[in-house]
């Protein structure tokens, strides 16, 4: 039997909905919310072929674990990830592009990588065991599902870890607020991993050095950084734009 773990809220469940039904054992939700989002879900989720059992506020608090539960609990199989790097890069089909997280230790700032590593198609985001959150309740949740089908690559050393992606052809490309050469400056086609350091103290000095190259996200405005998961955004969906215009 496969085994079985809990999603809860909206975006989570949707996602997973969206992604693979069939891996849903079962949703639980609070009938007493009738509003317009619960009914439309209940109808994706019944459309879907998935099991719905109604259960009180109580249940629903005790299964997730919090208040934030927003009516829905889901039972749901655990989706086939990479574990480790050798995994990860054996399972690569096409041109990579990865996410490195250097000194990411909030676990809403690594849901959020999640979340913005997958919208933009990065087969994997990649970060230190030490001076790293690790994929927590926390990041899962803000994750809004991400965390269920990014894999999320734990490394002992992440240096060594960068040199094994250079021996496998994938371009390093580092993001330093004092890099010359801006975002929009950077060839970013072809396999590549962006690696980000946390936003106040940026990636650590053998991570940079360990780098192909090094970029900067150009700034308009009077704040000094940027949140380490909108930078990422940018640059992976510049990224993503790049591949577009030469596809």
């Amino acid at each position: 039997m496969a085994h079985l773990k809990l999603l809860y809220g909206f975006h989570a469940v949707t996602a997973r909905l969206r992604y693979d039904a069939a891996t849903i054992n079962e949703i639980l939700y609070d009938p007493a919310r009738r509003d317009r989002r619960m009914q439309d879900f209940l109808k994706v989720a019944s459309g879907a072929g998935v099991r719905l059992i109604a259960a009180e506020e109580n249940r629903l608090r005790g299964l997730a674990g919090t208040d934030r539960h927003q009516g829905i609990v889901a039972r749901v199989a655990d989706i086939p990830l990479a574990h480790n790097l050798a995994e990860l890069l054996d399972g690569i089909s096409g041109p990579a592009l990865l996410l490195v997280l250097d000194g990411v230790t909030d676990p809403h700032n690594l849901g959020a990588c999640l979340r913005v590593a997958n919208a933009a198609g990065a087969q994997a985001v990649i970060a230190p065991r030490d001076r790293a959150v690790g994929l927590n309740a926390t990041a899962a949740k803000v994750a809004s599902g991400a965390a269920d089908t990014t894999p999320y690559i734990s490394v002992t050393n992440l240096a060594r870890a960068l040199r094994e992606l250079q021996a496998a052809d994938i371009w390093v490309v580092g993001a330093a607020d004092d890099a010359p050469t801006s975002l929009y400056e950077t060839k970013l086609v072809g396999s590549l991993a962006l690696v980000m350091g946390a936003e106040d103290e940026g990636m650590r000095r053998l991570t940079r050095e360990t780098c192909d190259e090094v970029m900067h996200i150009p700034m308009a405005g009077s704040v000094e950084s940027l949140n380490v998961s909108v930078a990422s955004g940018i640059a992976l969906f510049e990224a993503r734009r790049q591949r577009i215009l030469v596809s």
